[in-house]
């Protein structure tokens, strides 16, 4: 006897495995400035990878404040991306964007 949970299951259409089809915004590959080249590179990324890189870039070089580690401390080439001394991760992908071109 088929349960309600299995007979939704059974119903519910197959979805599209990974890598199929149209790349979603994630996972279009982006220019980055010549700012932004300086610490990932000047291929072409999706942005996902850029943030990585850019963490990557942080931790590496302890640019996060230790009192709040919310808050990360620019160093010459992230103050050419941020505009500033100083960012939340929260807005550094507002400035990230600013420097990625499809």
């Amino acid at each position: 006897m088929a349960t309600k949970t299995t007979e939704k299951k059974a119903a519910a259409p197959k979805k599209a495995a990974a890598g199929e089809g149209k790349p979603n915004a994630l996972q279009q590959p982006l220019k980055p400035s010549a700012e932004l080249a300086a610490i990932v590179g000047d291929k072409p990324l999706p942005r996902g990878e850029v943030v990585s890189k850019v963490w990557e870039h942080i931790k590496k070089h302890n640019l996060q404040n230790p009192e709040n580690k919310r808050e990360i401390v620019a160093d010459d080439k992230l103050k050419k991306i941020f505009g500033k001394d100083k960012c939340s991760m929260f807005e550094m992908n507002k400035h990230l964007a600013a420097h990625l071109k499809a």
